[in-house]
């Protein structure tokens, strides 16, 4: 079976953008992620309720900030749904995209992965490279 005539045209180009993209949200992942781990407070994960982790400045600057987090974090579950059938980090970018955005039951979501022992031992991992407490682990 062959392809379509534009397709096969278009393949090498895609497959640049597809790999260019794919490097480019491994870079973004690993410089973000551990930032953004080394800025959270140790008991983060013992809250009842999730805390707001900066100041709410209000007005439209505040919804244009929440607005264009959920954006991309929205595009990062699409191309890590694209890179779970191609190659690339599809987990490690739909995982980002899913804790950039706001959701009903995120911080369920949170508190459930990091009480996984493997979990909660890589992010007091990258902790520790930074200098930081480590984090006090969920109460049931």
């Amino acid at each position: 079976m062959s392809l379509p005539a534009w397709l096969e045209q278009a393949l090498p180009e895609l497959l640049i953008w597809g790999t260019a993209l794919s490097l480019g949200t491994l870079l973004a992942v690993i410089v973000i992620v551990p930032f953004v781990i080394s800025r959270l407070p140790s008991h983060y994960f013992n809250e009842p309720k999730r805390h707001p982790l900066r100041e709410q400045v209000g007005g439209a600057s505040q919804w244009l900030f929440i607005v264009i987090k959920n954006l991309m974090g929205a595009l990062l579950v699409l191309l890590g749904l694209l890179m779970l059938f191609t190659p690339g980090q599809g987990l490690l970018t739909l995982l980002a995209g899913l804790l950039l955005m706001n959701f009903p039951g995120k911080y369920r979501l949170e508190r459930a992965l990091v009480s996984r022992e493997s979990v909660m031992h890589a992010l007091n991992w990258f902790r520790e490279r930074q200098g930081r407490p480590p984090f006090d682990p969920p109460n049931k």
